[in-house]
């Protein structure tokens, strides 16, 4: 089970991504239908549990996509059950500290590498045994990608990445904001001016970094300023988007006046 997703950024490609917090295998299918290769399944803030957001990564693999899982805390069970059911590309939530990502790193990798528990013959990571090198090579197909969202991460930033097993710090505005009293506020100076601390941190140091869209920065203007990989719509926002425009539209052809249009589209 190559991970291709950790092939195309180790050889510095931009990869761009969706969210899923619906939880829906129906909307995993249709998103990379629709052309979205890579889907982030969210198990901290989405609606899927962490047993669901499983799942669905066979879902997303079915129809021709490759699956990252935020998972969602860093506890050595949680992790430890990610990977032994099949998940090769992970996100983990708010990682402050050297420490932190050193345990996490721990329970991610085999010994002598770590100190992953063992259950290789029988996880649906190793293809329930097929890949009898599963134990020695596990390590090679695997993305770890934590969370840099709190200020009191910025400080840390090239220890935390640096930690052998840690691939990439994925920079989460939103917290990151929160944590400065700034919630919300993307396009604050204060906010601006601690991502591009990130940022130059990142250049300096050769990081690997990812974030989301928002905060004023388009795809293009994210890829310039060093990031690799970036989420951007969430299947919830798309739908909640399409439905209020088209009742926008059918409230419209509804007022008094208004003229009578064939619909367009009906699904």
């Amino acid at each position: 089970m190559t991970n291709l997703l950790k092939q195309r950024l180790m050889a510095g490609e931009t990869v761009a991504a969706t969210w899923i917090n619906s939880g829906s295998p129906e909307a995993c299918d249709i998103v990379v239908n629709a052309g979205w290769d890579v889907v982030v399944i969210d198990c901290e803030h989405g609606a899927a549990t962490l047993e669901d957001g499983l799942s669905l990564i066979r879902v997303v693999q079915a129809a021709g996509g490759q699956a990252v899982l935020r998972v969602p805390d860093s506890s050595d069970t949680t992790l430890k059950r990610a990977l032994d059911r099949g998940a090769q590309s992970i996100i983990v939530p708010m990682v402050n500290s050297v420490a932190q990502a050193k345990a996490i790193a721990r329970s991610c990798l085999y010994p002598p590498r770590g100190a992953r528990g063992y259950a290789a013959p029988i996880v649906r990571g190793s293809l329930y045994g097929r890949r009898a090198d599963y134990a020695q090579k596990a390590h090679e197909d695997l993305l770890v990608m934590v969370q840099c969202e709190h200020v009191d991460a910025v400080a840390h930033l090239k220890d935390i990445a640096a930690v052998d097993g840690i691939d990439m710090a994925f920079v989460g505005p939103n917290d990151l904001s929160g944590s400065i009293g700034l919630l919300e506020q993307l396009e604050h100076p204060e906010l601006k001016k601690l991502k591009q601390q990130i940022e130059q941190t990142a250049r300096e140091a050769g990081l690997r970094l990812g974030t989301i869209t928002g905060g004023g920065r388009s795809y293009a203007e994210l890829r310039e300023a060093g990031y690799q990989f970036i989420v951007g719509p969430s299947d919830v926002g798309l739908l909640f988007g399409a439905a209020r425009q088209a009742h926008q539209e059918m409230l419209a052809e509804l007022s008094p006046g208004a003229k009578a249009v064939s619909p367009s589209l009906t699904y």
